[in-house]
């Protein structure tokens, strides 16, 4: 199963305020989430969004993937805290965990990930500056905890090892890149590509904004 948390997008990505109002930082990342749901409907695997967003449910609709209800929306952790249970009480034996703003993820990366992964075990794919973790495939689905913040990968990684079950790491740049600073503007819309937020930030005039600025 593959799980997509998903928070309240009229609140998001509160860390590019300095340079984007909330109404664009909202567009952004409705944006982004539909570009990552665009490259899921192409694997064979099945999709879960667990979320209580309307915005992220209508587009879930639109996929037809399932929706694992997150009425606390508390955070990340949380949210995939609750849909691993969700997936073990049904009997379903591995979870990828995919974040909503890596709109340059590509079909063949999950693809990647899925023949890399060991029949018991785990997939780890860092994030560009090695900190954060952007995948994280386990089998079984709640192998070890998962616990997603700006540091997860070293953490999730000595989690990985502490199951002494094999834990494959794999650099994968289309998911490698997400959007958390305002530097990772200018790399998103410099990169190549047409996804839905590139075409985004090409309409809008980031020349003067402090995009050098990241946290």
């Amino acid at each position: 199963m593959i799980l997509v948390p998903v928070k309240n997008l009229s609140n998001a990505k509160q860390r590019l305020a300095s340079v984007l109002d909330q109404p664009s930082r909202t567009e952004l990342a409705q944006a982004m989430l539909a570009d990552v749901l665009q490259a899921l409907a192409a694997s064979y695997n099945p999709v879960s969004i667990v979320t209580s967003d309307p915005y992220a449910i209508n587009l879930a609709k639109e996929f037809k993937f399932a929706v694992i209800p997150d009425n606390n929306n508390r955070s990340e952790t949380d949210a995939i805290e609750t849909a691993t249970r969700h997936c073990e009480i049904h009997g379903i034996e591995s979870t990828l965990v995919i974040p909503a703003d890596i709109p340059l993820i590509k079909p063949e990366e999950l693809d990647q990930i899925f023949t890399a992964a060991p029949s018991v075990g785990s997939v780890l794919v860092p994030a560009a500056d090695g900190r954060g973790t952007n995948a994280a495939f386990r089998r079984p689905a709640g192998l070890f905890p998962l616990r997603f913040g700006n540091d997860s990968f070293k953490p999730h990684l000595a989690a990985a090892k502490a199951t002494e079950k094999p834990c494959v790491v794999l650099s994968l740049p289309g998911i490698a890149l997400d959007v958390d600073n305002p530097s990772n503007l200018q790399t998103l819309k410099d990169a190549p590509g047409e996804t839905r937020a590139q075409r985004l930030l090409r309409k809008w005039d980031l020349a003067n904004l402090p995009l050098a600025v990241s946290e």
